[in-house]
């Protein structure tokens, strides 16, 4: 992993614009947490500084006041153009309420975007997936409760994610992503066997 100027800016970007958020789950962490391991994935993979700092700033524009235009002006075009194809918004359309839309419109704008952005999205489904069956085995009740409904729905967004990913991502960061994604398919089985017997 590259270490540099910009990163640190990036870094402290992400704490103050995502202060007071947190994950979801029984710990409530900072969702600061969520950014630093989703860049720490996608340095695995690459040591491009704008990718890198596309994977601190990913969830800016959705989830903060953040703008396009701050964004382009404290990062630059290319760090900015990674995160709008990472974002449920692109800033052209209203927001759209219903989740399966969102998730839909989401795989539409990753089938237009750069490698640096379908490594930033690989990484952030992997540290996803990876966080819900981790939360189904400290949390199970609650995890049912907050998840148990929409599991099936899920998965299918999961591959079409998955589908435009392996269609188009050149970056070994996608062996990772398959590997965790067939674990994660492998979970909802196991998830929905259980349900079915309690």
């Amino acid at each position: 992993m590259i270490y540099s100027y910009r990163i640190e800016q990036a870094i402290r970007a992400a704490a103050v614009l995502h202060e007071g958020q947190v994950r979801k789950g029984k710990v409530p962490f900072p969702y600061l947490t969520h950014l630093v391991s989703v860049m720490l994935i996608v340095s695995d993979y690459t040591n491009e500084e704008d990718v890198i700092i596309a994977a601190l700033l990913h969830d800016t524009l959705e989830d903060t006041d953040y703008t396009e235009r701050e964004l382009r002006a404290d990062f630059g075009n290319t760090v900015t153009e990674y995160v709008l194809h990472v974002s449920e918004q692109d800033g052209s359309e209203a927001v759209v309420a219903d989740w399966k839309e969102r998730k839909e419109q989401y795989a539409k704008l990753l089938d237009k975007a750069p490698e640096g952005s379908l490594i930033v999205s690989a990484a952030d489904k992997i540290h996803n997936m990876r966080s819900i069956i981790e939360e189904y085995y400290t949390e199970h009740e609650r995890f049912m409760e907050e998840f148990g409904g929409s599991l099936e729905d899920r998965v299918r967004m999961y591959q079409e994610i998955s589908n435009v990913l392996n269609r188009r991502l050149q970056n070994d960061i996608i062996h990772e992503f398959n590997h965790v994604f067939d674990e994660y398919k492998k979970f909802i089985t196991y998830v929905q066997k259980e349900a079915q017997h309690s």
